[in-house]
């Protein structure tokens, strides 16, 4: 086998089928993340003149070859989609030139599918989750507990989330997803607080998450579906932005009690990899106090002023899961 010296690349395997159609996937998302990480930066952020014959943002690609030490040809390629792989001093040395955080480090080598890159596997919605997960949800009596996978499909909850966001908890299984519900429910009665900042934090999450994916053809029927519900995610989506999942406070609407301030935290769940328990606990003594009350069965029978006008409807992603 023939091995580029200079920029650690190596011709790939031979590959049919499925496994192509995945390769290929993998190197347009791959090419795109790059494009997109390289026209944020100008070229002052790393040292060099502005020019005034700039066309496109960011920097050139000769520019992100030079800095990385690559070849320009090679690192075109690269962010052409073009079948080559790089080792992963390659990559590192691409990342740093990128200025890229650790989650988009990682995204950066899972699309790139260098050796020990996470593959982890799926749990859809209706994959029967062991009891004692549910035991533990229903232990939190008094704040809301769930558990979502990768692609937020709602997968179990407790009493408090239930009362909490009746119209993911309500529908059926293919059709319960925290995202979908966020970005598509009525501003009147959408229980969530700040729901642009939450969506673009959650796509943020997605798209770091849909690396481990890419060609997974049950992850682009609900990618296609999420963009076809709503202009504002597949604005989002197109920037190719990663986030990590990280514990923050955020809050929520409730007819019954108001607004509801909370930490949200994430636990892995281990018998299903991409799964996660999210617990949400008060964040101040105001809140505390409205979870107390809800707990308590208070205001739970409590509308939005626009109820019934907006009782849940069918979803739009059924089909996706599974």
């Amino acid at each position: 086998m023939t091995t580029n010296s200079v920029n650690g690349a190596t011709p790939p395997p031979a590959s049919t089928g499925a496994a192509a159609s995945r390769a290929i996937e993998r190197r347009t998302e791959l090419a795109a993340f790059l494009r997109t990480r390289r026209e944020r930066i100008g070229p002052q952020d790393v040292g060099l003149p502005p020019g005034s014959r700039r066309r496109t943002a960011g920097l050139r690609r000769e520019e992100v070859a030079q800095l990385a030490g690559v070849g320009v040809t090679w690192y075109t390629w690269l962010e052409q989609g073009r079948p080559i792989n790089a080792s992963s001093q390659v990559l590192d040395a691409i990342a740093r030139t990128l200025k890229l955080d650790a989650v988009e480090r990682a995204h950066l080598f899972r699309l790139a599918d260098v050796p020990g890159s996470d593959t982890r596997g799926s749990c859809s919605p209706d994959c029967p989750l062991p009891a004692e997960v549910q035991d533990v949800l229903d232990a939190f009596t008094t704040v809301p507990a769930y558990v979502v996978n990768e692609r937020f499909d709602l997968l179990a909850w407790n009493d408090m989330y239930a009362t909490i966001y009746p119209r993911v908890t309500s529908a059926p299984a293919s059709e319960r997803n925290t995202l979908l519900a966020t970005l598509t429910s009525p501003a009147c009665c959408n229980p969530v607080g700040s729901a642009d900042i939450v969506c673009n934090s959650m796509i943020g999450q997605l798209r770091a998450a849909y690396g481990r994916h890419v060609g997974d053809p049950a992850w682009t029927h609900f990618i296609r579906i999420l963009e076809a519900a709503s202009p504002a995610f597949a604005k989002a989506w197109a920037a190719h932005d990663v986030a990590p999942l990280i514990t923050r406070v955020k809050s929520f609407r409730h007819p019954g009690v108001g607004t509801v301030r909370i930490t949200s935290t994430s636990f892995a769940v281990s018998v299903f990899p991409d799964a996660r328990m999210v617990v949400w606990t008060a964040a101040d003594e105001e809140s505390r106090t409205a979870l107390d009350k809800l707990a308590a069965g208070l205001g739970t029978d409590a509308h939005f002023p626009c109820w019934p006008a907006h009782e849940p409807e069918p979803a739009v992603l059924a089909g996706v899961a599974s």
